[in-house]
């Protein structure tokens, strides 16, 4: 099965919804849809995507949830690329129930038929209260629900899959909220202060090395490497690189892309060929082609 994450849906070919979705090339045959799409034509969408967010009783620990629908023509299949967040989803599908990792590098997901999926990005740290192991084990892996530390999954599995194929999203998000509830985590101050780790590297677009993450948030280096290591598996180096391309691919895509040298400034690089090297190695195309990409996937709507 591939994997799945928030990252991978989008209700728009060409131009993501959000950072962290690639822009589809124009070869995925599905056009984007235009901005004043009413709400007939994006329901008739053939890959659209809902996001809700969540109630105060579990706010600390689910992000959002995101429930992505498709219906593609036989044969036709779309492949999505992602870059994904440093967090974990818990992903229901119609076969599979699972805790998925994030990768490292690019990941994608290949939408064909009709289908959907449940999914809920975790916030940062909570991945650690549910599975076994060391964090790094699930970098790029997945755990099957009854894998993990719960109880009762079954039957909220069961509900939301019910929920989810007769297209009621409300229910199957109370199901799966009151499913969470009773499972009552805890957060400790490790998974506190990671989720504040993230917050920054996200948001802060003057923190470019970890020892400006580290002094951002009070740590230590040494400290800094330790708790993202263990809470998530990854490194301060890989969060900031990640946001930092995330912002690089979704400012390529936009309909008014800025200059490559004036992308390099802004994300943090050193310049232009600096911000192309890394850019072809995460993505695997050089900004420029990837910028066209997203153009001629937007012209397939005119």
């Amino acid at each position: 099965m591939h994997r799945s994450s928030d990252e991978h849906w989008r209700s728009r070919a060409g131009l993501p919804a959000v950072k962290g979705v690639l822009a589809s090339p124009a070869t995925a045959g599905i056009a984007p849809l235009p901005a004043d799409a009413d709400a007939q034509v994006a329901e008739e969408a053939p890959v659209r995507l809902a996001r809700h967010a969540v109630g105060p009783a579990i706010a600390d620990l689910v992000r959002h949830v995101w429930i992505p629908r498709w219906r593609l023509a036989d044969g036709h299949v779309v492949e999505q690329g992602v870059l994904e967040y440093p967090s974990a989803n818990l992903v229901i599908e119609p076969e599979t129930a699972a805790l998925h990792g994030p990768h490292i590098g690019r990941s994608s997901r290949q939408l064909e038929g009709v289908g959907w999926a449940f999914g809920a990005l975790l916030q940062p740290g909570v991945a650690r209260l549910l599975a076994r192991g060391p964090m790094r084990a699930l970098v790029g892996a997945s755990v099957p629900l009854d894998g993990l530390r719960v109880t009762d999954a079954a039957a909220m599995v069961r509900d939301v899959r019910a929920a989810c194929a007769d297209g009621d999203d409300a229910v199957a998000l109370d199901a799966f909220e009151a499913w969470l509830t009773e499972q009552r985590l805890e957060l400790d101050d490790d998974a506190r202060r990671v989720r504040h780790v993230v917050e920054l590297a996200e948001s802060d677009r003057t923190i470019l090395r970890a020892d400006d993450l580290a002094e951002a948030s009070g740590l230590g280096l040494r400290t800094l490497q330790r708790l993202v290591r263990e809470q998530l598996g990854l490194t301060p180096k890989w969060l900031i690189g990640r946001y930092r391309m995330q912002e690089a691919a979704a400012a390529l895509a936009a309909p008014d892309p800025p200059g490559l040298a004036e992308l390099a400034a802004s994300v943090g690089f050193s310049d232009q060929a600096h911000l192309t090297r890394v850019f072809r190695a995460v993505i695997g195309q050089t900004p420029r082609r990837y910028a066209l990409a997203a153009r001629a996937a937007r012209t397939l709507a005119r």
